[in-house]
C-alpha cells in the first residue's frame, strides 16, 4: 500500500498503527456564548483541530464525528422564519445540510493543516445515514425537543399547519418534539472502515446521523428524528475496530457529586467501577450519562481505552497526563 511521510519523516499511512475515533460536541465549534457566525465557526475548527493534528503526528489511523445541535438549531429557526414564504425543509434534511457545512469546514481546516506538515493525506466526509428499526418504539414517542419555543396557541396553530407533535417543555414553553431511535448500523461502514485503514481521515456519523430505514420495498427513507450522537459514535468506533475513543465535550475530566462540595475528579478508573457510579447517578442524564453509556459500549465492543476531556486539555490527554481514562477490568 501507498506509504506517506511529514517532514520529521515519519510514516503516517499504516493498516498497523492504533485507530482513533474523536467525538467533537458541537459546542466545540460553536459555544452558546457567541452568535455562531461562519467566521467564529471557522476559527473555532481551525482551534479545535491544533490538538487533532496530534493524533496525525503519533501516526494515528483517524475517524472523526461531531454533534451539529447549535448548527440545526439555526436550521431550525431559518425554516421556521421564512415557513410563510418559502416551504420549510425536513429535519432530516437539515441534518444532511449540517453534516455538510461542518463537514466541510473541518475538512479544509485539516487539509491546511496537513499542507503544513506537507503530507498529503487526504480527508473526506460522508453524508451518514444511520438504520433504525421502523418499529422502534421511540417513533411513537417523540420526546426530543428542537427549534424555538411558541405559546400554547402558535405551538397548536403551527402543528396543524406542519403535522408536529407538540409539548409542554416548561410552564407556558411549548416546542417541537421528534423521535430518538436507536441507531442500529451506519450505511458506507465498510467504506468508512476501508478509508480509516488506508490512511485517509474520514468524518462521518455527524449530528449523530440520518435516521433512516428500509421500508418493506427495499426502498431507504429519512425521517425526521434526532439519533443520539454519543450513541452514533460508540457503534462507528466498533464498525471501524477503532482501538481508542475521544470524547471532547465542555469539562476537562469526569467526576463524582458533580457541583458539590463533596466533588470528587476522576482521573482513570475502570468499567466495573463506572458502571457502579452510573448506577448510584453521579452522571447526569441530560449531559455526562450519554457520553458515560457511550464510552462503556465501545469497551465492550473491541475499544481498549476511552478518554472523556476538553478540547484545551486534549494535548495532555494523549499523553495520558489530562482527563478522564477508562479502561477495561
Amino acid at each position: 500500500m501507498h506509504d506517506s511521510t511529514n517532514k520529521k519523516g515519519l510514516n503516517i499511512m499504516s493498516r498497523q498503527n492504533p485507530t482513533v475515533i474523536i467525538a467533537l460536541g458541537g459546542n466545540a465549534l460553536s459555544p452558546k456564548s457567541e452568535a455562531g457566525t461562519i467566521n467564529q465557526q471557522f476559527k473555532h475548527t481551525r482551534e479545535s483541530l491544533k490538538a487533532v493534528m496530534h493524533f496525525v503526528d503519533l501516526r494515528y489511523n483517524i475517524c472523526i464525528t461531531h454533534g451539529n445541535g447549535p448548527q440545526v438549531g439555526a436550521e431550525l429557526s431559518k425554516n421556521e422564519i421564512a415557513m410563510d414564504i418559502i416551504p420549510p425543509l425536513p429535519l432530516n434534511v437539515l441534518v444532511a445540510n449540517t453534516q455538510g457545512a461542518i463537514g466541510y469546514m473541518i475538512q479544509q481546516s485539516l487539509q491546511n493543516a496537513l499542507y503544513k506538515r506537507d503530507s498529503d493525506r487526504e480527508v473526506v466526509t460522508f453524508i451518514s445515514q444511520m438504520k433504525i428499526n421502523n418499529n422502534d418504539q421511540a417513533l411513537k414517542n417523540p420526546t426530543k425537543y428542537i427549534g424555538k419555543i411558541y405559546s400554547k396557541q402558535k405551538a397548536y396553530k403551527l402543528s396543524k399547519k406542519y403535522g408536529w407533535d407538540i409539548l409542554e417543555q416548561e410552564k407556558n414553553q411549548w416546542r417541537r418534539v421528534v423521535p430518538s431511535p436507536n441507531p442500529l448500523y451506519i450505511f458506507n461502514g465498510k467504506s468508512i472502515k476501508h478509508l480509516v485503514d488506508f490512511g485517509t481521515i474520514v468524518i462521518a456519523g455527524g449530528g449523530g446521523g440520518i435516521p433512516s430505514y428500509n421500508r418493506k420495498d427495499g426502498v431507504l427513507e429519512g425521517i425526521d428524528g434526532v439519533v443520539d450522537k454519543d450513541k452514533t459514535a460508540a457503534l462507528l468506533g466498533r464498525i471501524i475496530r477503532a482501538d481508542e475513543y475521544f470524547i471532547i465535550t465542555d469539562v476537562d475530566n469526569i467526576y463524582l457529586n458533580y457541583n458539590t462540595e463533596n466533588e470528587q475528579k476522576i482521573d482513570i478508573a475502570t468499567v466495573s467501577q463506572i458502571e457502579e457510579w452510573l448506577k448510584q447517578g453521579h452522571f447526569g442524564i441530560g449531559s455526562m450519562e450519554p457520553k458515560i453509556k457511550s464510552a462503556l459500549y465501545f469497551l465492550k465492543h473491541h475499544g481498549k481505552k476511552v478518554v472523556i476531556t476538553s478540547i484545551k486539555r486534549l494535548e495532555k490527554a494523549i499523553e495520558g497526563q489530562a482527563g478522564t481514562q477508562i479502561i477495561k477490568d
